[in-house]
């Protein structure tokens, strides 16, 4: 904390958010906001000002106290009962307008506490809607399905504001890391470099035909594994924090996944370019510029299709290292199925729809087509191939045209990137909505599950509460167990959920709210 205290010394902005600091920690803020349920309490300078606010309000710190605990218990909620409950909401909705009344006699206008009073009626109703929600089991909302902009309260950023957001962070990361694309640059020129002094300057004799559906079929894997690579190695960690952000409702999916598509479109397209541009005059390929870019394209496309795979797969692999194994394996089958190691009529009957779903097949067919198409061969014999036409129909592709299999690609990364966004979409992650006290006890008494406080026995009550994708499950168990055998109650949670516990006797009702990983409540 002191090393950020130096940094705000020297200019910067800093912005900490701490919850019950110790006293010393608390002395070196500047400023602190209070917040409760989302509303603001107070903001502006910290130490004495702060306290001789609260004071005016009629909570007095006591003398030896922490600055930062009283603040947390002055707008905490007492659970112990419902009358305690009342009492705490009661406390924090007057302390809520007092300071909005401040605000606005500071500024001289009444704006701050029209604005404020809007704010709360605007929130009160929303918190309305969701339970009425939860009520019916769980009403599919917009903002529930993620693919559209999250509104809160009716004043939340809407789509095209949180696509601008997003869209200039996305741009940053895209481009911040210039080592790597310095490093995936050189590796795309290395290629390029490397093949065309394998495949240099090809001419039209019969063992170039070989020559070059082998320089083909390379360029076809290397765009896919170098688009692929990037793609798994940094995703998996960037959807860790994305579900992370969505847990709070900072934005949707729809205008996240617009954004990283968008803000990578350059960058996906800029290395296939690079290797185009190099490979392609070196090798000797078909010397038109049309066709040039034909090949341009269906290198591109091809990224872009593994790139869609490669976030479909980071979706579904739990860990970076999980992403790197699975993604490779995928694409060797792929591979095995691209049509020059397998031919698509030779492929049995229960594997004919991998060469249909392979990337590298239709990228391999583009460029065949659009390279062997017009050619004419050197034969010396009866049996050789004089033109590129008989090539394609001894690789099954003489039906094929660059257009077909560009679309064929495009279908295929249209599925890739529906599946991802999907995917993110079903990941949201799960959450408890705690209950307040007396409405447990209704739930407890309308499904009988309600224990009547008798001498010597004691009540565990367990209910959850999971909400995904707009559908409510509640789940609750009652366990008796008699006072002499009750000791430990060991109860398991995961960052998901949260788990509310009440334990009810003959003269006590306590309640309490559990966070952690592992709780014993004795």
């Amino acid at each position: 904390m002191q090393t950020l205290k130096d940094l705000a010394k020297e200019g910067r902005t800093v912005i900490c958010s701490i919850h019950q600091p110790r006293g010393s920690v608390f002395d070196m803020f500047d400023d602190i906001m209070v917040v409760a349920g989302g509303k603001l309490v107070y903001s502006g300078p910290a130490g004495d000002a702060c306290l001789e606010y609260f004071k005016n309000q009629g909570h007095d710190c006591p003398l030896h106290s922490n600055p930062a605990e009283f603040l947390s218990d002055l707008v905490g909620t007492d659970h112990t009962s419902a009358d305690t409950e009342a009492q705490s909401a009661a406390r924090i909705q007057r302390l809520i307008q007092a300071f909005a009344a401040h605000s606005a006699a500071q500024t001289g206008s009444s704006t701050a506490l029209a604005v404020s009073q809007d704010l709360q009626a605007s929130l009160a109703d929303s918190e309305e809607e969701d339970g009425e929600e939860d009520g019916e089991g769980g009403g599919k909302s917009k903002r529930r399905l993620g693919l559209t902009a999250a509104k809160a309260d009716g004043a939340g950023a809407g789509f095209w504001q949180q696509f601008k957001i997003l869209l200039v962070r996305a741009w940053r990361q895209t481009t911040r890391d210039r080592a790597t694309n310095v490093v995936r640059a050189m590796m795309n020129l290395t290629s390029a470099a490397i093949f065309g002094s394998i495949f240099w300057r090809m001419g039209f004799g019969q063992t170039t035909i070989q020559d070059r559906m082998g320089l083909l079929q390379v360029a076809a894997i290397n765009t896919a594994m170098a688009s692929i690579t990037k793609t798994l190695n940094v995703f998996p960690k960037e959807r860790q924090i994305v579900e992370r952000e969505r847990a709070k409702g900072a934005y949707a999916v729809g205008p996240y996944f617009l954004s990283k598509l968008v803000a990578e479109l350059p960058v996906t397209a800029f290395f296939p370019a690079l290797f185009s541009m190099v490979c392609y005059p070196m090798t000797g390929l078909h010397r038109t510029v049309p066709r040039f870019l034909k090949f341009l394209g269906a290198t591109t496309v091809e990224s872009f299709t593994s790139s869609a795979m490669g976030l479909t797969v980071g979706c579904i692999a739990p860990t970076t290292e999980a992403a790197m194994a699975l993604g490779p394996s995928i694409m060797t089958v792929f591979i095995v199925f691209g049509g020059y190691y397998v031919n698509a009529d030779n492929t049995p009957a229960i594997f004919r729809w991998i060469p249909n779903a392979s990337l590298i097949r239709w990228g391999f067919e583009a460029l065949c087509v659009n390279e062997f198409d017009g050619l004419t061969f050197e034969a010396t014999k009866p049996t050789d191939l004089k033109t590129g036409r008989q090539v394609l129909e001894r690789l099954s592709f003489a039906d094929s045209s660059v257009a077909k299999s560009v679309r064929k690609e495009v279908q295929i990364m249209l599925g890739w990137y529906w599946a991802s966004a999907y995917l993110l979409h079903k990941k949201t992650p799960e959450f408890t909505r705690l209950l307040p006290v007396s409405k447990l006890a209704g739930k407890e008494s309308e499904s009988g599950n309600g224990v009547e406080g008798a001498a010597g026995k004691s009540s565990v009550v367990i209910e959850e509460v999971i909400e995904a994708s707009g559908e409510a499950v509640t789940a609750a168990e009652v366990t008796e167990v008699s006072a002499e055998s009750l000791t430990t109650a060991e109860v398991t949670t995961t960052t998901t959920t949260t788990t509310t516990i009440t334990t009810e006797s003959a003269s006590t009702e306590v309640e309490t709210s559990v966070e952690e990983e592992f709780v014993e409540a004795e």
